[in-house]
């Protein structure tokens, strides 16, 4: 969970990093299935981090984090 702004610039530096992996491998990739393999598990943490950003970025800095989200 992104808790305040540095760690929301550390996150969306490590997005940006996960999207260049994986557009690496899109044109390094021999097949689809190849590509499927190696790449799934970056976006599923892409997919987590994007959802964590939003969740960050929709509270106001007044709004408290609670601690089932923490």
């Amino acid at each position: 969970m992104v808790a305040n702004d540095v760690e929301l610039q550390c996150t969306q530096e490590r997005i940006v990093s996960f999207c260049q992996i994986v557009s690496n491998m899109r044109l390094k990739a021999r097949t689809p299935e190849e590509y499927h393999l190696y790449s799934n598990s970056y976006l599923a943490e892409i997919e987590k981090m994007n959802a964590e950003v939003l969740a960050y970025l929709k509270r106001h800095p007044s709004e408290s984090v609670s601690p089932e989200a923490a």
